[in-house]
């Protein structure tokens, strides 16, 4: 079958995002003030379902750290889960709304520059929130991805806060597992298929529980359960079955509750969007995804995912990424990790809780590396300020705030750059002569002059001096604001005034001191 003609690509990629977003799930749902099974629901969602429904080849989607707050908070004052969890479905439904009305266009307007700092900082995140866990500190849960934490530290205060509660077990297994994951993507994925077949994640992680093992009981080596993965663990059938949370349909008409479920639709979306044009422009085989039937995939993830307890779902670019590094070439990779993780859970909840943190901390170290490499940075900065400063600012704001306002201010900036090159570049002066006492000056008009060309245009026009020939040439421009066509209406007036004769070329003629420009552009009122 065609779906499985890549499986020597997904299979591998898929066991390194089922490590990813295993403890990622479970630290979500703690943020959230969730049941830790929740976030599972949504991880297992996230891979089989939307996986299944998407467009995307190399998207994974699961329980978001963007909606963590805004989860926190409707839990309490929606007056429970049970009652947050009919947010969530009607938030999928307003989801596949968007879908249909082809709201999916919306992530095309983000520029690169902005997308790209958000890759960037999320990779610089991901890098500082894991050194804590790494040397088994933890104080922080992991998915905690806000500058200030809940726990009253920031990101900073706890790497220097970790230094001095280092444990050597979780260091130790780290340091090991970070030298086995470099060694095997530098060195053994080259020297045959085995190495690329089994990953290098995978052996990292199997020298974790290894390790756990033998030094369990250690005074030495000891891990304490909060430097493990930390998997609900239900004693039989019954109690597997009794960890999922079904919605209270009864507060349907509570306002508070449609309130909620357009806020969880709105940002779930735009992170999804936003996620889905960064994972294509990191997928080495530039696939593009359908962001319609993307927003109608996590719909439909949403209200299943509602329906059973889930937390909301969104696309996440640390798994997306982490699938992308790994070799994924189709939605398997997602779909297989969404079994892997449901099977796990099910099956092997105790050893998955004998994985140490720290293993997993090196694994995301790399993910997060090759998200933010020093290289970018300079190729940011060499492409000029119009990309650096966006860049740089989605950056810093990611990395200080959090990824929505920090994708915010990216954004803001971008426009502020746009608006500045459009004031720079509405026009074009040329000064051709100054001989016999006149000045005789050429302006080209840009291809399209709008309002915000208003005051660029109007500062050079009133610094025309007396006695001045003025040549204005409209011939490449295709809109003319009307708002442009009123200055140089009044401008028009004003010249007399100065001795200041226009010569107006457009692609209709040549007209010398026109009486009215309204009246000449009044065929076509905004096209020159």
């Amino acid at each position: 079958m065609d779906i499985f003609k890549n499986i020597k690509s997904d299979l591998p990629a898929s066991i390194v995002v089922f490590f990813v977003a295993l403890p990622l799930c479970l630290g979500i749902a703690l943020a959230s003030g969730a049941p830790l099974f929740s976030g599972l629901i949504a991880g297992i969602i996230g891979g089989i379902v939307v996986g299944s429904l998407s467009g995307s080849k190399i998207g994974v989607s699961g329980p978001a750290a963007g909606l963590a707050a805004i989860v926190l908070s409707a839990i309490a004052t929606l007056g429970g889960y049970e009652n947050f969890l009919v947010a969530v479905v009607l938030g999928g439904i307003i989801q596949l709304a968007f879908g249909f009305l082809k709201a999916g266009i919306i992530g095309y307007f983000f520029p690169s520059s902005v997308i790209k700092g958000m890759l960037t900082g999320i990779g610089i995140i991901i890098i500082l929130k894991q050194i804590p866990h790494f040397f088994g500190y933890d104080a922080a849960f992991e998915g905690d991805f806000a500058f200030f934490q809940v726990d009253g530290e920031n990101t900073f205060s706890e790497i220097l806060k970790s230094v001095n509660y280092i444990s050597l077990g979780p260091t130790v297994i780290g340091l090991i597992s970070l030298a086995i994951l470099i060694l095997w993507d530098r060195v053994l994925s080259k020297k045959g298929k085995i190495f690329q077949l089994v990953q290098g994640p995978l052996v990292a992680v199997i020298a974790g529980i290894v390790f756990f093992v033998f030094t369990q009981g250690s005074d030495l080596f000891n891990f304490r359960g909060s430097q493990l993965v930390s998997v609900p663990v239900p004693e039989d059938v019954q109690s597997f079955l009794g960890q999922f949370t079904f919605p209270n349909f009864g507060v349907i008409g509570n306002a508070d509750i449609w309130i909620t479920a357009f806020t969880i639709a709105l940002v779930a979306s735009l992170e999804t969007l936003l996620c889905v044009e960064a994972t294509d422009k990191l997928d080495p085989h530039k696939n593009v995804t359908p962001t319609n039937r993307e927003l109608l995939a996590q719909g439909g993830g949403n209200i299943i995912s509602g329906l059973i307890g889930g937390l909301p779902i969104t696309q996440v670019i640390v798994r997306s990424s982490a699938n992308i590094q790994s070799g994924g070439r189709s939605k398997m990779s997602a779909i297989i990790h969404g079994f892997f993780l449901l099977i796990s859970v099910m099956l092997i909840p105790k050893l998955l809780n004998k994985i140490p943190l720290a293993v997993l901390a090196a694994v995301l170290f790399i993910v997060g590396y090759k998200l933010a490499k020093p290289a970018l940075f300079k190729k940011m900065f060499q492409l000029g300020w119009k990309q650096w400063i966006p860049f740089v600012t989605t950056v810093a704001g990611i990395v200080f705030i959090d990824l929505l306002k920090g994708l915010g201010l990216g954004l803001g900036v971008g426009i502020v750059v746009i608006l500045i090159k459009s004031f720079q570049n509405s026009h074009f002066l040329h000064i051709e002569d100054k001989s016999n006492g006149v000045h005789k000056i050429k302006m080209t008009l840009a291809e399209e002059v709008t309002f915000f060309n208003k005051g660029a245009i109007l500062k050079e026009l009133d610094n025309l001096p007396r006695d001045t020939y003025l040549e204005l040439d409209v011939r490449k421009t295709r809109y003319l604001d009307n708002d442009i066509i009123e200055i140089l209406e009044d401008f028009a007036h004003k010249a007399k005034e100065r001795n200041i004769d226009i010569k107006l070329i457009s692609e209709r003629g040549i007209v010398e001191n026109p009486s009215s420009f309204i009246e000449f552009f009044r065929l076509r009122p905004k096209t020159a």
